[in-house]
């Protein structure tokens, strides 16, 4: 019986092994090294990074404010009226559904921080792209793959690397 990792090598193997024997020729670029040099994605993603600390913070002092009302219920909560309890119960339960709402509305699937990312972070992974596009195609290259994500390059040929000309290629854009 094989193991996963027997078969993601195997696969591999036979990728690599399959483009050699049929001729195709290959690029390797790391993407993650390509957008570290890259000026634009560092500034975009420093403000990603504090509208989501300021989001959160938003979002964690609303909780706060929550568990705040919530122990002081469970103090008073003996003094209090039936009436009042429920009063109390319900403003807490509103201040938690605030705080789920306003967490949903700025993380969520579709919330302001995918949207910020995109707006901010896309248009730069499309010059990358296209300049990677271009360089694989001045050097004639078949398939260019990335070891920057969940590529597990075994070993790569400087030959083949091509992420410092993708630099050089948006440098002069």
């Amino acid at each position: 019986m094989m193991t996963m990792w027997k078969k993601c090598l195997l696969t591999l193997f036979g990728l690599i092994f399959g483009l050699s024997l049929s001729g195709q020729r290959f690029g390797i670029v790391d993407s993650e090294y390509i957008l570290k040099q890259m000026p634009d994605y560092s500034s975009a993603k420093q403000q990603l990074d504090q509208l989501s600390r300021t989001w959160e913070g938003e979002v964690q002092s609303l909780m706060q404010e929550a568990e705040a009302l919530r122990k002081s219920y469970e103090a008073e909560k003996v003094l209090l009226t039936e009436k009042m309890r429920e009063k109390r119960l319900a403003a807490i339960k509103d201040k938690e559904e605030e705080a789920q709402n306003k967490q949903q509305t700025y993380f969520g699937p579709k919330g302001k921080l995918y949207t910020k990312r995109l707006e901010l972070i896309k248009p730069i992974q499309d010059k990358v792209f296209n300049a990677i596009r271009e360089v694989a195609q001045k050097r004639n290259l078949d398939a260019v793959f990335d070891k920057g994500s969940d590529l597990i390059a075994l070993y790569v040929s400087e030959r083949v690397e091509i992420s410092d000309q993708v630099i050089r290629k948006l440098k002069k854009q």
